[in-house]
Formats: structure tokens, C-alpha cells, sequence
């Protein structure tokens, strides 16, 4: 989850907030990739997950890193709830999920340096306290009760608030992990270009990261249980965003879409204070009742398109947020994937081809089936598994097109880190499918096996 903005001074002017969305325009040479990942932490004697305090908890996890490798604190409310350093932050998410933000780079080579050193710091730490961390996309055992809720406002309020909007909400927000990655755009129009084929691709990288098909001890039928939860989560800030398909659409109409989605919060002086369900629009006229005849600031702008939760979404970046978390080698695909896709024109191009004919319907129909079958989904003539291959085929072209080379020139562009996508659209066979056969198979029905076996 984000963590509250700054520097932004009040809104004066409508079209300050499509303004604020346009600022993250830039040159092609500027653009940059910045990797999310969220993961389990569990003590490992017991298998239950970590509390927020004590010997082994999130909270000595984060005391580790800030003292052995040189993070600096993010306090709230007089507790350590986050990190920083060298433009990368460690974050929690509400369940106690450790969330690694990266720091906005050049190459997926220097991305997934940063991924593996982050893991090999928390697995140094963690050892030393008895913690162990996996990623996966939901957890597999543990139950809601389980899982403490983490000492930051902003989750207090969004566990009340998802308790009366949908059905799944506070399962998203304890028992659910995902990798995402921010890519950056030139102009109105290639953001356009670029949040089309995002979100309507979107159901075949949900398919090829699939890895979330147990929950309460046992399969749940599906192979991404974390997609699931998202479609009864709440309605008015998730889903595929049919409008961005429509004529016209440009960050304008983000703001339209976002000043119609209800409020969770205003961030003031540390603390947020509670607007649940009210609205933007009556802020922008000083009639919010959380805060009679004050108006917001860019600040509480940027805060509020944070809590915006649909399968791709703007803010002064695109970020794709359809995968489940997983092993490390996929904590590198996923940015290698959209890569590949968005900063090569010709696979840009190839890309939109693929989708530019699908209707509201079909997109949502594929979103659906790759929750429930991965790469087996089909929706009408659409094979999943053929999508897949010419998707990942065309990301594997962009990244050459790119050419970035990595150690020290050694290895001539970054399409290696497509691999195990490519195992994926050989075998027909996700993650998911993995734990499934295990679980099947050699674990003889017994689920713990798989905290020995795909930790970190």
C-alpha cells in the first residue's frame, strides 16, 4: 500500500488534477522501472504468521534491516512502520506483508539486483530472529483471525470501510501478495496507448503468475485465488475500467473516474482522518464533513488516486497490477513482461493488435477464466495458453529492440529474464499448476510442505 504523498500545494484550478497526471510525462530516455513485491513472513517453528511486535515479528524484521543494513526509520504513531534508502522504501501491508517498493531504474538487470540484494538482506535478518518469508499470492493456511492487523491508520479505517462494500475486502487486504511494476509514459496519447494494453492485458499476467490456489488449508479452485478476491472487493475503485477503451479518454477522464469514487482519508499532521465514503467533489467545495470549509491540497489529490484499486491505474506512472507474488524468478519476469510490451514501439504496437478488437465483455470474460484456469482458460475462440505465447513472444522482441545489455556487457539485453515465462507457454504450466501437483503428489495432502520447500 502507498504511503501518504507531499509537496503538493492547494487545488485552485479543475484542471490542476489532470496537470498533476500529465507532470509524469517524459522523455523516452528518462524512463525508468520501478518493481513492487509483497511476501509471507511465518515463524518457523510454528508456521503461524508474524505478529507486528516482539521477538519474532514484522517490527524486529524492520529493526533488523534499519540496524545491520543501513535503512532509514518510518515512523507512525510512535511506531516503526516502514523504511527507506537510496529511493526504494520497505512498506507493510495491512496483514503484516513486507513490501519491498523499488527505486524507479533503467534496466530490469539493475531491478532485479535490487530485488535479490532486498531478499538476501530479509532472509539474513529474518534467520537471526527465527522468520522465514514466501511468496505466494494468497496465504495458504492461515486464516483471517490469524493475521494482526499492522498499527497504521490508513488500514484501520480501510478494514471498516471493506466490511460494508464487499465481500472480500479484508481478505484482500491480510491474506493476499502480489508483484507489480510502475512504467513511465511520453505523452497523453502513449499513456492511452500504454493503459489499454495494460489493463486489457492484464488476464494473461494474472495467467502466467498464477500462484495462489490454496486457501484454510486446501484448494479453493482456482489457480489464482488473489484475482478472485479482487472482483468482490469493492466495486467503485476496482475492476477493467471499460471507459479507458472509449473515444476521448485521456487523464481528464481519470479524474472524472476518480472523483467518483468514494474517499478513504485525509492524511493531516501524521494522522488520517477519517472521510469514509464521502467525497471529492464536495472537498473541492469545501463542503467535506471530515473537514467543513477546507479544501484539498495535489497532496491529498495524490493521496486519494492511491486508493484507486482497478488492474492497471495512473498516477503520474502506469502500474500494472494483475500478478500474483512468487518465487524470485518471476519476481524479475514481471517486470521483464511489461517491459518488453511498453518501451519498444513495434511491441507496443503488436501488442494493441492483439486486444484492440476485444469488447468490455470478452476482457472481463478473460480476467475471469484466468483466475479460475490460468493458461487453460479459454473465452470463446480465445485459447489463453495461444495468447500467452504470442504475448510473451512479442515482450521477448521489445526487449531486444531495447538491447539494454547487463554484467558489464556480458549478457547482450535483458530477454533472460523472460525465462520461466517461456518454461510457462512451453509446458502450459504455471506456478499454480506446481503447487497443485505437489500438493497432490509427493506432499500426500499436507500444505505445510510448501513453507520448507518455496520460501525465499
Amino acid at each position: 500500500m502507498s504511503i501518504p504523498q507531499s509537496g503538493g500545494g492547494p487545488i485552485e484550478r479543475h484542471e490542476q488534477m489532470a496537470e498533476y497526471l500529465a507532470d509524469g510525462c517524459k522523455p523516452k530516455a528518462d524512463w525508468r522501472i520501478g518493481t513492487e513485491h509483497e511476501k509471507f513472513g511465518y515463524c518457523k517453528d510454528t508456521l503461524k504468521p508474524i505478529p507486528y511486535d516482539g521477538p519474532r515479528s514484522v517490527r524486529a524484521v524492520l529493526e533488523g534491516l534499519r540496524d545491520v543494513w543501513g535503512w532509514s526509520p518510518v515512523e507512525e504513531g510512535g511506531n516503526l512502520i516502514g523504511l527507506e534508502k537510496g529511493g526504494a522504501n520497505v512498506s507493510l501491508e495491512p496483514g503484516g506483508q513486507l513490501e519491498l517498493s523499488g527505486a524507479p531504474l533503467e534496466t530490469i538487470h539493475e531491478t532485479c539486483d535490487e530485488v535479490n540484494e532486498h531478499l538476501r538482506e530479509v532472509e539474513d535478518v529474518a534467520d537471526k530472529v527465527g522468520v522465514g518469508f514466501i511468496g505466494l499470492g494468497a496465504a495458504p493456511v492461515w486464516k483471517h483471525e490469524d493475521m494482526p492487523l499492522m498499527p497504521k491508520g490508513r488500514y484501520k479505517l480501510m478494514d471498516s470501510y471493506m466490511q460494508k462494500v464487499g465481500t472480500m475486502g479484508t481478505t484482500m487486504m491480510r491474506r493476499t501478495c502480489t508483484v507489480q511494476v510502475n512504467l513511465d509514459f511520453a505523452s497523453e496519447a502513449d499513456m492511452v496507448q500504454k493503459l489499454r494494453v495494460a489493463v486489457a492485458l492484464q488476464p494473461v499476467a494474472t495467467a502466467l503468475f498464477a500462484n495462489s490456489p490454496f486457501l484454510d488449508g486446501k484448494p479453493n479452485g482456482y489457480k489464482s485465488w488473489r484475482s478472485r478476491v479482487w472482483r468482490d472487493l469493492d466495486a467503485d475503485r476496482t475492476g477493467m475500467v471499460p471507459f479507458v477503451f472509449e473515444d476521448g479518454f485521456g487523464f481528464e477522464r481519470w479524474v472524472q473516474y476518480a472523483l467518483d469514487v468514494p474517499m478513504y482519508f485525509v492524511y493531516r499532521d501524521g494522522q488520517y482522518i477519517d472521510a469514509l465514503g464521502q467525497s471529492f467533489r464536495d472537498f473541492l467545495k469545501g463542503e467535506l464533513p471530515a473537514l467543513p470549509g477546507e479544501k484539498p491540497t495535489l497532496s491529498d489529490w495524490a493521496d486519494h488516486l492511491t486508493t484507486l484499486f482497478p488492474e492497471a491505474r495512473i498516477k503520474k506512472f502506469i502500474e500494472m497490477r494483475g500478478a500474483d507474488g512468487g518465487p524470485w524468478r518471476r519476481l524479475c519476469a514481471l517486470p521483464a513482461f511489461w517491459v518488453g510490451l511498453m518501451y519498444d514501439q513495434t511491441a507496443l504496437d503488436a501488442a494493441w493488435d492483439l486486444a484492440k478488437n476485444w469488447d468490455s465483455e470478452t476482457r472481463e470474460s478473460l480476467r475471469v477464466a484466468a483466475s479460475k484456469d490460468a493458461l487453460q482458460a479459454r473465452v470463446g475462440d480465445i485459447r489463453m495458453l495461444d495468447l500467452a505465447r504470442e504475448t510473451v513472444a512479442i515482450a521477448e522482441a521489445g526487449l531486444k529492440a531495447r538491447a539494454r545489455p547487463g554484467a558489464g556487457g556480458m549478457v547482450p539485453d535483458e530477454t533472460h529474464f523472460l525465462n520461466a515465462l517461456k518454461e510457462s507457454v512451453e509446458s502450459g504450466q504455471v506456478p499454480a499448476d506446481e503447487l497443485l501437483g505437489r500438493y497432490n503428489g509427493d506432499w500426500n495432502g499436507d500444505i505445510n510442505r510448501i513453507y520448507a520447500d518455496y520460501s525465499y
